[in-house]
């Protein structure tokens, strides 16, 4: 599995935001939701499961798209299942950390 990780630098803290690599590029949209993946926002470099991992640490804010993205944000109890936002069956979480 790998992962697209980019950081953001913004007026909070930084930023990570990490999408599967299978749906970068790609638009999704399902009623009044969307899920545009072509922006330049989510390019970034390919890391492994555990280099997001390790990098997740560091980050004041997260924004997971994709499976594996969210399936790593849920496995280190980041993301509340119920909060999970799904656009034609694909997940979208967003964290802010205190």
């Amino acid at each position: 599995m790998a992962l697209i990780v980019a950081w953001k630098k913004g007026p909070h803290g930084s930023l990570m935001v990490v999408t599967d690599e299978t749906i970068l590029g790609k638009k999704f949209e399902e009623g009044r939701r969307q899920l545009d993946l072509t922006y330049k926002f989510y390019v970034g470099e390919v890391k492994s499961k555990a280099e997001t991992k390790e990098l997740m640490a560091a980050a004041d804010q997260l924004h997971l798209t994709g499976k594996e993205a969210v399936a790593l944000g849920i496995e280190l109890d980041l993301v509340e299942v119920k909060k999970i936002l799904w656009v034609q069956q694909v997940p979208h979480a967003e964290v802010v950390r205190g």
